[in-house]
C-alpha cells in the first residue's frame, strides 16, 4: 500500500476518490458539479463581492479633519511666561486644536449611492447570466459528446458488417463466384470505416475534455462516460413547453442596472458643480488675554475655472451608450428566442422523418441486398451503395437527436429556464 505524503491533504485524498470512483457522468451531474466549479462562474462571484465592497464605500460618511498646532514661541532670550506664571500651559504661546467636517450637498451622496446599488444589481444580474450561459454550454458540449459517440458506434458497427462481409466475399471467390477485386474493394470499405471510426473515437475524446473544462476540472482527460442518451435527451420535454416563458432575463436586467448607474453617475457629476462646504470649530489658548477661546468657520471652492464640463459630457455620453446597449439585448433576446423556436421545430421535424421513414426503410434496403448480395443475387456495387446510404441516413438521425436537443437547450437558456439540478 502506498503511502501518502503529508502534504496530501485529507480533502484531496477525498477528492481525488470521488474522481476516481465518477466514471459515469450525466448531464445533471455535469451541471450541478459546473455550478460550484466552473472558473467564469467564480469570477463572476468575485464581481459581486468587489460591487458590494464598492456600496459599502459609497455609504460611509468623509473623515473630519483634526488639526493641532502651537505657535508664537519666542526664539530670543525673553522667556514665554505670563502674569499667570511659567507653566507650559501658562506661557503666551498659542495653541490651536481644530475639527473640520466636509458636507456633501446637491445629492452627491444619495446619487453615489444609487449608482453603487445599481452596480450590485448589475455585477448580479452578470452572474445569474454567466450561470444561464454556462447551463446552456454544459448541455451543448454534453451533446457534443453523445453525437460523436454515436458515431464512433456507427461507423464501428458499419467496419464490423463489411468485415463480416469480406469474410463470405473470400469464400464466394473461392468458389469463383466474385473476383479478388470485388473481394479488395470489401475490405478497403472496411479499412476506411474502421479509420473513420477511430478518428471519431478521437473526437469524442476531446468532446469529453471540453466538457471537464467546463467542470473547472484543472487536469482534463476525458476518462468518463455519458449517463444520458442522445435519444433520452432528445425525447425528453423542453423546459419551455411547460408553459412558462422564464423569468426576466439577467443580461436584460444588467442592461438595466447598467442604465440606472449611468444615470446615476451623470446626476452626481452635475452634483459636482455645487462646492461642497468644510465647517470648522476650534479652541484656542493663548494667555493671558483671553486664555480659552471657541473659532467656527467655513470654507468651500469657488467654481470659477471648473465647472465640471468634462465629467458631465463624459457622463452623458456613458447614459447614452447603456441606453442603446439595453436595446440591442433587447432586440437580441427576441431574436435569440425567434431562433431558437424554429430550431427546434425544424430538428423534430427532421427527426421525427429519419426515425419513422428514412432510417427503417435504409436499415431495410440494407438488409436486402446484403443476404442478396451473400446469395450471389447483388453486384458489389449495390452493396457498397446500400451501406453507405445506410451509413449516411444513421448518422443523419443521431445528427438530427442531437440537432433536437441541443435547440431545446437553446430556447431553455433563451427564456431563461435554467435547470435545477439536484445533488446526486
Amino acid at each position: 500500500m502506498a503511502l501518502i505524503s503529508p502534504e496530501f491533504r485529507a480533502e484531496d485524498v477525498a477528492r481525488t476518490a470521488a474522481t476516481d470512483l465518477l466514471r459515469t457522468l450525466t448531464l445533471a451531474q455535469a451541471r450541478r458539479i459546473a455550478f460550484e466549479r466552473n472558473w467564469d462562474l467564480l469570477a463572476a462571484k468575485s464581481d459581486v463581492d468587489l460591487a458590494t465592497a464598492q456600496r459599502l464605500v459609497a455609504r460611509q460618511f468623509p473623515n473630519p479633519t483634526v488639526s493641532f498646532s502651537t505657535a508664537k514661541i519666542s526664539l530670543d532670550d525673553h522667556p514665554n511666561s505670563t502674569v499667570e506664571g511659567n507653566e507650559l500651559w501658562q506661557r503666551s504661546y498659542d495653541t490651536i486644536a481644530a475639527i473640520n467636517q466636509l458636507f456633501e450637498i446637491g445629492g452627491k451622496r444619495s446619487s453615489r449611492r444609487k449608482s453603487a446599488e445599481a452596480g450590485v444589481e448589475a455585477a448580479s444580474s452578470r452572474l445569474a447570466d454567466a450561470r444561464r450561459l454556462l447551463d446552456q454550454a454544459v448541455s451543448r458540449a454534453y451533446i457534443a459528446v453523445l453525437i460523436a459517440e454515436a458515431n464512433v458506434q456507427i461507423l464501428g458497427d458499419s467496419a464490423a458488417a463489411f468485415r463480416r462481409e469480406a469474410e463470405i466475399a473470400g469464400a464466394r471467390q473461392q468458389a469463383g463466384d466474385i473476383s479478388q477485386a470485388d473481394r479488395s474493394q470489401i475490405e478497403i470499405a472496411a479499412g476506411r470505416l474502421e479509420l473513420d471510426a477511430a478518428a471519431a473515437r478521437t473526437a469524442a475524446a476531446a468532446a469529453r475534455i471540453a466538457v471537464e473544462v467546463l467542470l473547472g476540472s484543472q487536469n482534463p482527460k476525458g476518462d468518463w462516460v455519458p449517463g444520458d442518451s442522445l435519444e433520452m435527451l432528445a425525447t425528453t420535454p423542453p423546459r419551455a413547453m411547460g408553459g412558462s416563458s422564464g423569468a426576466f432575463r439577467p443580461d436584460l436586467a444588467a442592461a438595466d442596472a447598467a442604465r440606472r448607474k449611468a444615470e446615476a453617475d451623470l446626476k452626481f457629476q452635475k452634483a459636482l458643480r455645487i462646492p461642497d462646504p468644510t465647517f470648522l470649530i476650534q479652541y484656542e489658548h493663548e494667555p493671558p488675554d483671553l486664555p480659552n477661546t471657541l473659532g467656527i468657520g467655513v470654507s468651500f471652492p469657488l467654481p470659477l475655472w471648473n465647472r465640471n464640463r468634462g465629467g458631465i459630457h463624459a457622463a452623458e455620453a456613458t447614459r447614452a451608450q447603456a441606453a442603446l446597449q439595453f436595446g440591442k439585448v433587447s432586440a437580441q433576446i427576441a431574436s435569440e428566442i425567434a431562433t431558437a423556436q424554429i430550431a427546434l421545430r425544424d430538428a423534430t421535424t427532421r427527426w421525427e422523418r429519419y426515425r419513422s421513414e428514412l432510417q427503417p426503410q435504409s436499415a431495410q434496403v440494407r438488409n436486402t441486398v446484403s443476404f442478396a448480395f451473400e446469395q450471389g443475387g447483388a453486384a458489389l456495387l449495390d452493396l457498397l451503395q446500400a451501406q453507405r446510404t445506410d451509413n449516411d441516413v444513421r448518422l443523419a438521425t443521431a445528427q438530427a437527436m442531437a440537432d433536437v436537443a441541443t435547440a431545446a437547450a437553446n430556447l431553455d437558456a433563451a427564456l431563461n429556464l435554467q435547470s435545477r439540478p439536484q445533488n446526486q
